[in-house]
């Protein structure tokens, strides 16, 4: 089985929606938790598909990245959905962003691994994101902790998931019926979920540092 075009864009449109995004994090638990607040999800979670940042700092070619950016420049990021969380009492952005690396069609490991890359090339120097119309409110200024998640088909090349663990890098299979009905029972049930919310409060931003520190390990 291959990765077919309409399956990518079907994962892309759902994870656009916040309520598709939460979805997809319900499986992975270090990062649902983040949301600031499971009862106002929607104000919690601000969903950029495709997004674009502007460069506060001059980017040079970098072997093959082969990035070359004047400061103030907007480049398209490699990844192909920003998920900025968002606190729903003072309406700013928290310290976290979480940017969704879906496996596209005819891409190999090496392929969706040199996206990252170079988004971490293009968001190093600081940055600010160019925020859809009905969030223009808030500060569009780079977080101080980003981290990626992988999401690969049931029909991926396991060589992809393979080398995602050996990188020490976040990953998660999605299946369209399993994320279907999480998405359709994400709103009822996050609002009542008090436990996560609590998660969420007192969540230890350290075990996100410890997800970059297993990929500075392995590699």
């Amino acid at each position: 089985m291959t990765i077919q075009q309409v399956q990518y864009e079907n994962l892309l449109a759902t994870s656009s929606a916040y309520d598709g995004a939460i979805a997809l994090l319900k499986q992975y638990r270090p990062y649902l938790e983040v949301i600031p607040s499971m009862r106002r999800p929607r104000e919690s979670v601000v969903t950029i598909p495709l997004p674009v940042i502007k460069v506060r700092r001059p980017i040079e070619p970098t072997g093959h990245a082969g990035i070359h950016l004047h400061a103030g420049e907007s480049v398209l990021l490699p990844c192909d959905v920003a998920l900025l969380m968002c606190d729903p009492e003072w309406k700013i952005k928290t310290g976290i962003e979480i940017l969704l690396f879906i496996h596209r069609p005819n891409e190999d490991f090496s392929d969706l691994l040199m996206r990252w890359r170079q988004t971490q090339i293009l968001l190093d120097g600081g940055y600010e994101w160019l925020m859809p119309a009905r969030y223009q409110y808030l500060l569009n200024d780079g977080a101080d902790t980003v981290r990626p998640l992988f999401v690969v088909f049931p029909g991926s090349p396991e060589r992809i998931s393979k080398g995602l663990k050996g990188a020490g890098l976040p990953a998660i299979t999605y299946a369209d019926e399993t994320l279907e009905d999480s998405a359709t029972a994400a709103t009822p049930a996050a609002d009542a979920h008090e436990l996560n919310e609590e998660a969420a409060e007192t969540f230890d931003f350290a075990d996100l540092d410890d997800i970059g520190n297993a990929e500075m390990t392995s590699e």
